[in-house]
């Protein structure tokens, strides 16, 4: 099959088109044929070496895809051969306690596709039956393939951890990207006030145009300010935050006291200053997220069908422009997701 290789850690140059086997299905597991796969910035670590800096090369990234069932293993009962399906990225052992308490994503043996396991940057790609939902009716490959991560993610940072409510003002760092795209979709769903921050005019408009309440422009000095200024003075009461050490301080300065911060990344740097004094007296909360169950993709798919969440798509590459698309996303250059069609 053709893919797209991780030949070692690096830049954008170390993405190769080439060939691979075609995996076989074993059981309870459905091959698929890969019509699209949508890139994150989870595969840029992985590709630079801060995430899963282990595993064996050469590897084949991509958590997001969406396709036609090809075959099927002994066991599969739920999905048949020409079945047009999305893929849940998360993958969990299915019988701890973890698991069975719909906590799959707090599993021990929790894994990402395309992190931990070859992924979605290839002609086809074997998962477990498990892991597949129905493609929402009318959306093309692409829109599919750009749902799963970005939305997981933000749903449990937003429903789940931040528990956002009808007149919340929240906070959704970095607009622009995949992750907070979707988050503003999900805390207007939830009656929340989104004030989102991005670094260029032209993201601050489309953030407007996908129901942000107030934009801030985080490469000013001071942005905090600016966003206690739209709040009375207060603050937000909840943050939606993947952007790092850079923004950290001016985040935390941004929230009002016995606020809830969610934080799921750190693109710009792992290492911040966290002031303790506001943490401990104004009583915040920071709340680490990864993912989220299983299980939330299926209302997730559901709101995206009956037109109350969509994906929102930036670029489309062919596959064998994987590192351009890596390109796209490090320098910041679209707005959604870049998403690859496999032909």
């Amino acid at each position: 099959m053709r893919a797209v290789v991780m030949e070692a850690r690096g830049g954008p140059e170390v993405l190769k088109p080439t060939e691979m086997p075609t995996p076989e299905p074993g059981p309870k597991e459905v091959r698929l044929r890969v019509r699209a796969a949508a890139l994150n910035h989870l595969d840029v670590w992985v590709r630079k070496g801060v995430a899963s800096p282990r595993i064996p090369l050469p590897h084949i990234l991509g958590a997001d895809a969406s396709g036609v069932v090809e075959a099927v293993g002994p066991g599969v009962t739920a999905f048949a051969p020409g079945d047009e399906v999305v893929v849940n990225p998360g993958l969990s052992c299915g019988h701890c306690e973890r698991c069975l308490s719909g906590e799959d994503n707090l599993c021990p043996r929790y894994e990402i596709l395309g992190e931990h396991r070859h992924g979605a940057y290839a002609q086809y790609l074997v998962v477990p039956e498990v892991n597949l939902l129905r493609k929402p009716q009318g959306f093309s490959f692409e829109e599919a393939a750009a749902i799963p991560l970005t939305f997981l993610t933000a749903w449990q940072m937003v429903v789940d951890k931040l528990q956002v409510r009808p007149g919340d003002d929240v906070l959704v760092m970095a607009a622009g990207s995949g992750v907070s795209v979707a988050a503003i979709q999900i805390v207007k769903l939830f009656g929340g006030r989104v004030i989102a921050t991005a670094g260029s005019e032209d993201k601050l408009r489309k953030a407007q145009e996908l129901g942000a309440d107030e934009v801030v422009n985080y490469t000013h000095p001071d942005w905090f300010k600016e966003v206690r200024r739209l709040t009375g003075g207060k603050g937000v009461d909840k943050v939606v935050d993947h952007t790092g050490a850079l923004y950290f301080e001016g985040v935390i300065k941004a929230t009002a006291n016995g606020g809830r911060i969610a934080l799921a990344g750190a693109s710009s740097g792992y290492e911040g200053t966290l002031p303790f004094a506001h943490v401990f007296f104004r009583q915040l909360s920071i709340l680490g997220s990864t993912m989220a169950s299983k299980s939330r993709l299926f209302p997730i798919l559901r709101l995206v069908e009956a037109g109350k969440l969509r994906p929102v798509i930036g670029q489309v590459l062919p596959l064998e422009e994987a590192a351009e698309g890596h390109r796209l996303l490090e320098e910041r250059r679209v707005f959604g997701k870049v998403v690859l069609r496999v032909d």
